[in-house]
């Protein structure tokens, strides 16, 4: 009866953040977006109508304006995209992961060539997902891991995935009769310290400052937001200096 009774709060709790989470995308989709969108454009108007007539430093500090509307921009379509995940529909497709993932590699190009950066694919087969989600999944890990790659060696990024029954995985949040597609995401970049596994994953916390790695805070808290809704569970695990790895487990529906 305890148990029952914490499950309705819970359950009250749920509901009325859910409600909060309408309401504050409902706010930034009409009401932040629209001024943002003519500061942005009044910005630029300046800029190129009055450009002979600006100092070097006035230049400089209309362009740290348009950066700053920039960065607020990514923010809150972070945002959006963080609160809508689960309002989009659960439509899982057959699909084939490795050539899903080749598609966002492909997006990267530019910047794996300009960092030498290598990403090794193995064992993605297909799986049931939701395609636009998963995408999104994809791009933020490799994304996070060029974006903390280390100094002083190239990025590698290995992307493996296996069907393994939830009994032999031993992990209390995932059911035993159930099968599982286990992806493991490895990289050799700056890592970070166990303490913060958990807190990665929570929207707008950084573990390094902007003016050295650039960011909204939310890419990881979008990824755990999709495995979730997938009904999976993603874990992060680290060494400090020699690379983060990220485990996703994805029930086989």
């Amino acid at each position: 009866e305890k148990s029952y009774k914490t499950a309705i709060e819970n359950n009250s709790i749920l509901l009325r953040t859910n409600k909060e989470l309408e309401t504050f995308t409902f706010i930034s989709s009409h009401d932040l977006q629209e001024p943002l969108r003519k500061v942005k454009m009044y910005t630029a108007a300046v800029m190129a109508n009055e450009n002979k007539n600006l100092t070097g430093a006035d230049k400089e500090n209309l362009s740290k304006v348009l950066g700053s509307i920039n960065r607020m921009q990514r923010v809150i379509d972070d945002l959006l995209l963080y609160a809508n995940i689960n309002d989009s529909k659960k439509l899982l497709v057959n699909t084939d992961l490795n050539a899903l993932t080749m598609e966002v590699i492909e997006g990267f190009r530019e910047t794996l060539i300009e960092k030498h950066a290598q990403v090794v694919c193995e064992g993605l087969g297909h799986t049931k997902v939701i395609p636009a989600q998963f995408r999104q999944l994809i791009k933020n890990l490799i994304d996070n891991a060029l974006k903390f790659s280390h100094s002083e060696r190239f990025p590698r990024i290995n992307i493996k995935g296996r069907t393994t029954p939830g009994q032999l995985l031993n992990i209390s949040e995932l059911l035993p009769e159930l099968e599982y597609f286990h992806i493991c995401f490895t990289d050799n970049g700056i890592g970070f310290e166990t303490q913060y596994q958990d807190r990665i994953f929570e929207v707008f916390q950084r573990l390094h400052g902007q003016d050295k790695y650039k960011g909204t805070g939310i890419g990881l808290a979008i990824c755990k937001r999709i495995v979730e809704n997938h009904q999976g569970i993603i874990v992060a695990s680290s060494k400090l200096n020699v690379g983060a790895q990220f485990d996703i487990y994805l029930p086989v529906s």
